[in-house]
């Protein structure tokens, strides 16, 4: 049946009704989609800010909340989700009102399984169509701005960020240093509305709170010793864009209500002058710091971290991305053997395994020093191990039976030297006699 080629999708079910929620899960999970369920708006609301839904099944009626204040919730939380009001033959003018609300269809109660699976797999139709659309419109001139993974990590995490860029809502984007953040939250802003606009970026570390006001705010001439001329500051630079807060963990404690006021409000005034001003701007923050662990300690408000993340987005480290690390490395060599026009074409097979095997503690940045330094270096049409600059190969580091070491850290060297010299993960696990997810987690419990 046709609905079998849209199955693919996330689905919220709210009602307030155990034995509803319960059959319509099971009827749905048994097409393949992914399910969560709600019983009120609270639970509803904090679902949300925790996953991305493409669909949402509402009840209009929740007991004492409200399903229209809800959906008028859910609009603002999660624009691009479609919600389907579920409702009884009696509320129908409420639902016709939902839909004027926002809502894309409605079902009347009682409803048979075949009414629901053919409702999701309709809506959901509409909605990859429109994703689509959306990315190929957004693809049009930027090739060279690519973003792209191997990883099934890394893939969930690009999916989401093409699903919400079309979006206003802030984003919160976390990950090592390193991991590429600030390339991800460029690449969100290439595919948004926004992308015609500036994308505006603020290095929060690098400046105290009173430079951070005037550069972020702008000033007046006079206002302080120095301001020698009027500046707008980069929210007005970003009016309509992006502005990107990078490592908004070290953003000036004493500046956050000023930063709450304006993502709320969208309202801010320039430093020595008290006339309030206006900006359209879409925040996108990221940082490598814990933020619930600073607001225990008082250095960072809890009320902006709520405002920050409607959406969150993790990066993995490199390190937990091997299927990348090779694409990423031959990427970044192409691009400065052409930047330098050195004779290095590609990668030995023994560069590939040194790069798979060493651990990257800095991340998709250090692999682009290691690829440049060894673009410049290399006088060969390919690039060696002795080209990458590492100390010596993995494959010299095998352990000494007997050697003064405990049983972990013997494990470790033995399990680290069978990867550096495995083509893949699963011969790898071959070769030690375990099945590849016990590597897997092996592998992320000894931080290989």
């Amino acid at each position: 049946m046709e609905m079998a080629d849209h199955n693919s999708g996330r689905i919220l079910l709210v009602d307030d009704e155990a034995a509803i929620l319960r059959t319509f899960r099971y009827c749905l999970e048994d097409e393949g989609y992914e399910i969560a369920t709600a019983s009120n708006a609270a639970n509803a609301e904090t679902v949300l800010r925790q996953q991305v839904f493409d669909l949402c099944f509402l009840d209009l009626r929740l007991g004492e909340d409200s399903g229209l204040e809800l959906l008028a919730t859910m609009r603002t939380q999660a624009p691009w989700m479609v919600v389907v009001i579920v409702t009884a033959h009696s509320a129908i003018d409420t639902a016709v009102d939902a839909i004027q609300a926002g809502a894309s269809d409605y079902l009347v109660k009682p409803c048979s399984p075949d009414q629901l699976r053919m409702s999701a797999a309709k809506q959901l139709k509409v909605r990859h169509l429109a994703a689509r659309l959306e990315l190929l419109e957004g693809q049009i001139g930027r090739s060279e701005h690519v973003i792209e993974s191997h990883c099934p990590a890394m893939m969930t995490v690009l999916e989401t960020a093409r699903q919400v860029a079309m979006t206003d809502a802030n984003i919160l984007i976390l990950g090592e240093s390193g991991t590429g953040k600030g390339e991800l939250a460029r690449a969100m802003h290439r595919w948004s509305r926004r992308a015609k606009k500036n994308f505006v970026t603020i290095n929060c570390p690098s400046l105290s709170a009173d430079l951070m006001e005037s550069e972020l705010f702008g000033h007046t001439r006079g206002a302080f010793t120095g301001a020698s001329e009027n500046t707008l500051g980069r929210v007005n630079q970003a009016d309509g864009g992006t502005l990107f807060l990078d490592e908004i963990g070290d953003f000036p404690l004493t500046l956050q209500p000023k930063l709450l006021r304006f993502i709320q409000d969208k309202e801010y005034e320039r430093v020595g002058d008290p006339v309030t001003r206006r900006a359209d701007v879409r925040i996108l923050a990221a940082t490598n710091r814990n933020l619930p662990e600073m607001v225990s300690a008082g250095e960072f408000r809890e009320d902006l971290i709520y405002r920050l993340n409607v959406i969150t987005l993790t990066i993995p480290p490199l390190r937990d991305r091997q299927d990348d690390i090779v694409p990423l490395a031959e990427r970044f060599l192409s691009r400065f053997v052409k930047d330098y026009s050195t004779p290095a074409k590609a990668l030995s097979d023994e560069a590939k395994k040194a790069l798979w095997a060493y651990p990257w503690p800095g991340n998709v940045r250090e692999l682009r020093n290691v690829m440049e330094r060894a673009s410049i270096i290399c006088s060969e049409k390919l690039v060696g191990v002795n080209h990458l600059g590492f100390a010596a190969p993995a494959t010299t580091n095998a352990p000494r039976i007997g050697a003064d070491m405990s049983l972990e850290e013997l494990e470790k060297a033995h399990i680290a030297n069978v990867l550096a010299n495995s083509e893949t993960l699963d011969q790898a696990a071959r070769t030690l006699g375990i099945d590849a997810s016990t590597l897997y987690r092996k592998r992320k419990q000894l931080a290989l």
